[in-house]
């Protein structure tokens, strides 16, 4: 996959630098929670919204970490979902879920302790969408 170098422009850096702040998250951490947080909206998001610029560049390993497959193979799975071309579509969806999701982070992470509203919200819907894996993964904690 040739995408190694991601980048986003100024309304994204300016968030990440103000959730920066707010959280003590690095933008790594901050990018992986908004990337998720995306996914998990129904609604594609618009690429051509996000061609503003090349502020801030991340490389793809850092800003994914060990879960690299994992977060790529959600996006090509959803891509498939949405009738889009996993090959063709993959880089500009994969900017568009990163920056949508960092500008929806920003709306909803007011401070750290705001994280914990976000993950029983994730939980709460993975046991309705999925009550088997929800247990599941209780049970490993």
């Amino acid at each position: 996959m040739p995408l190694n170098r991601i980048y986003v422009g100024e309304e994204v850096d300016l968030r990440l630098r103000n959730l920066k702040a707010r959280t003590g998250l690095t933008p790594n951490l901050l990018c992986r929670l908004g990337y998720c947080l995306s996914l998990a909206d129904p609604t594609p998001p618009d690429p051509h919204l996000y061609e503003d610029g090349q502020v801030r560049e991340f490389n793809r390993y850092t800003l994914t970490g060990p879960w690299d497959l994992f977060f790529f193979a959600l996006l090509r799975e959803r891509l498939a979902r949405e009738g889009l071309d996993p090959d063709k579509d993959l880089e500009a969806q994969f900017k568009a879920h990163l920056c949508r999701g960092v500008i929806m982070l920003y709306q909803r992470l007011k401070s750290l302790e705001d994280l914990g509203d976000l993950v029983t919200e994730a939980q709460r819907r993975l046991k309705a969408a999925h009550p088997d894996l929800a247990e599941e993964l209780e049970s490993l904690a």
